[in-house]
Parts: structure tokens; C-alpha cells; sequence
């Protein structure tokens, strides 16, 4: 792997771990199941006149779409705003990893070997850890919100390796066409339209344009850029090569998350995030046959 797609692999890592910044500036002034509609919003429209279509079957993208997509961003973004720490959550949202390798197993039939294995037992003993810690501050709820959100990734990625796109980056902007209908009906259900409205009709507040750079971060830098730049390190190394630093992330995450925020990992969660990166590290050793687009995150 060349030195400069090492670089770009880096920065990769850093946008996307900066994005949980983006995402808690983003629910300071938006309902969480809202904010999420808006942010695949803005990327489907201009999706649906410019991009292509990606050739691949609708149930596929239908898959993709509720997974990645609906799922994960509903339970993550309800998650951090009902109190899951963003550098926390930016790291628990990696157990998407292990949670594929188990339903690959499970739905595909796909192999799983004795590094897989011990990769995810290691990841689950982190993840129980933390658990466990967070149990303790009356916070267990957004961790299980958080793991959820993982596990939506999981079930996108199965839709993703069924599809086998020939332009990754155009079937992730064509599932954002997918998750806005679903998450505007579910935010009018659980969040009502006078909060959204609320919402939309402060937008000139400090909050709110905090919020608005929240958002275009989130949308223009995490997945139009991120991805891009992704995509394209994917098609020119082996994805064995390149998938690892996407373990960055949560580094990225928590690390900004402490000097932004102010948050305070503890001792045990510190040891734990380690032990939950080193499982996510182990179990992906295998995923050296295809090029996999499922690592594009939030």
C-alpha cells in the first residue's frame, strides 16, 4: 500500500471519527429520529437527479437502506441523545463487525475461523465491560441503543455483499434514498410535529446553526468525502490492507470526544475499548477475498 493511500487512509479515519462530534452538534437542536430523516434527505435528493443508478437489484438496496440506513442511525442517534457518551458511541458501533461475521454465518453460510472466532470474544468481553460500567451510571438503555445500531449495520452489510455492486459509492448514496419516508413517519409517531417544527423555526439560534454545520458535516465531509475517498482506497488495495484502519475511528472518536467535550473515559472503559479493538482487528484478518463496501460508516 503506497504511502499516500496510507495517508488518505488516516485522514479517512479522522473525518469519520470527527463525525460523532458532528452528530452530537446536530442533536442539540433537532429531534434525534428527525435529524436522521434530514440527514439522508439532503444527500437523496441531489442523489436521485445527478448520480446513476447503481444496477443492482431492489431488494438488495431496500436492505441496505433500512439497515444501514434506518436502523442504525434511528438507534444511534436516539441513543446519544438519551445519554450514550459520543466517544463511546463511536466506539460500540463497531461491534457491526463481529455482529456480520456472526450473521454472515448464520443467513450466507459463510465460514467462520478460529481468528473469527476469537475476535469476537474478545469484542464481546470489551463490549460486556463497558456494558457492565455503563450499568453502573444508569445508562445502560443508550448502550443497548447503540448496540442495536451495530446490529442494523450488520443485517445492511448481508444486503450489501448480496448485491455485489459495481459502483460502491453509488449504491451507499442510493440507499440514502431509502431511510427519509421511514424516519419522518417514525419521528412524527414518537417525536410529534411540533417538535420538528420547533426544530426548523429556531434554526437562526447559536444552537441552531451549530446544528446546521453539525449537519453539512455530517452529510458533506462524512459520507460524500469519507466515502469517496473509501471507496477509492478500496479499489486500489486489497481490502485486508485497508479495512484495518478503519479501527482509527473510535481512537479518533474518543480522543476528540475527551478534548472537545470534556467527556472522561474510565480506567475500565479505556481497557475495555482496547480489548473491544483488538477483537473487531482479529476477526476482520479473513476479510481479504472481495473488496467489502460495508466498512463506509457515519
Amino acid at each position: 500500500m503506497p504511502t499516500r493511500d496510507r495517508l488518505l487512509a488516516v485522514l479517512v479515519a479522522v473525518l469519520w471519527g470527527l463525525n460523532f462530534l458532528a452528530i452530537h452538534a446536530t442533536l442539540g437542536q433537532f429531534p434525534p429520529v428527525f435529524a436522521g430523516a434530514l440527514r439522508f434527505a439532503v444527500i437523496a435528493v441531489p442523489t436521485i437527479l445527478f448520480v446513476p443508478w447503481p444496477k443492482v437489484k431492489v431488494r438488495h438496496l431496500l436492505g441496505y437502506g433500512l439497515g444501514f440506513g434506518t436502523g442504525q442511525f434511528a438507534f444511534l442517534f436516539i441513543a446519544m441523545d438519551t445519554g450514550m457518551p459520543t466517544g463511546l458511541a463511536s466506539l460500540v458501533l463497531q461491534a457491526s463487525a463481529p455482529f456480520t461475521v456472526l450473521l454472515g454465518a448464520v443467513f450466507l453460510r459463510e465460514r467462520v475461523t478460529p481468528h473469527q472466532l476469537a475476535g469476537i470474544a474478545l469484542a464481546v468481553a470489551g463490549m460486556v465491560a463497558i456494558a457492565w460500567q455503563q450499568s453502573g451510571h444508569a445508562a445502560l438503555l443508550p448502550m443497548v441503543l447503540t448496540l442495536l445500531a451495530a446490529l442494523s449495520w450488520a443485517f445492511g452489510n448481508l444486503s450489501t455483499r448480496k448485491a455485489e455492486p459495481d459502483n460502491p459509492l453509488h449504491f451507499t448514496l442510493w440507499m440514502s434514498v431509502v431511510p427519509p419516508l421511514p424516519m419522518f413517519a417514525l419521528s412524527l409517531v414518537m417525536e410529534g410535529p411540533a417538535a420538528q417544527w420547533r426544530s426548523l423555526t429556531t434554526l437562526g439560534t447559536p444552537t441552531g446553526l451549530t446544528a446546521l454545520g453539525g449537519l453539512a458535516y455530517v452529510v458533506l465531509i462524512g459520507t460524500v468525502v469519507g466515502s469517496g475517498l473509501w471507496t477509492t482506497l478500496m479499489r486500489r488495495n486489497p481490502a485486508g490492507v485497508v479495512s484495518p484502519f478503519s479501527l482509527l475511528v473510535p481512537v479518533v472518536g474518543l480522543t476528540a470526544s475527551f478534548v472537545f467535550l470534556g467527556e472522561r473515559p474510565t480506567g475500565l472503559e479505556i481497557g475495555a475499548a482496547a480489548v473491544v479493538i483488538a477483537g473487531v482487528l482479529l476477526g476482520s484478518l479473513r476479510f481479504t477475498r472481495k473488496r467489502e463496501p460495508e466498512l463506509v460508516t457515519v
